[in-house]
């Protein structure tokens, strides 16, 4: 299950680390993994808004 998150992420990060460098670069499989933590980084700041969201609704 963990296996096919990081596969998604991972297909995700692909495309926009290609924006920046060239696929066939040395290094392009560590920008990818780059991008890909920030895409994670940027996913679990969502979920905590979203639930930080929720707590300041009036009751």
């Amino acid at each position: 299950m963990l296996g096919w998150l990081v596969r998604i992420l991972f297909a995700l990060a692909a495309p926009i680390t290609a924006l920046f460098v060239a696929r066939d670069a040395l290094n392009f499989g560590l920008i990818q993994t780059v991008v890909t933590v920030l895409l994670v980084t940027a996913l679990v700041w969502l979920i905590a808004v979203y639930t930080e969201r929720d707590r300041r609704a009036p009751r």
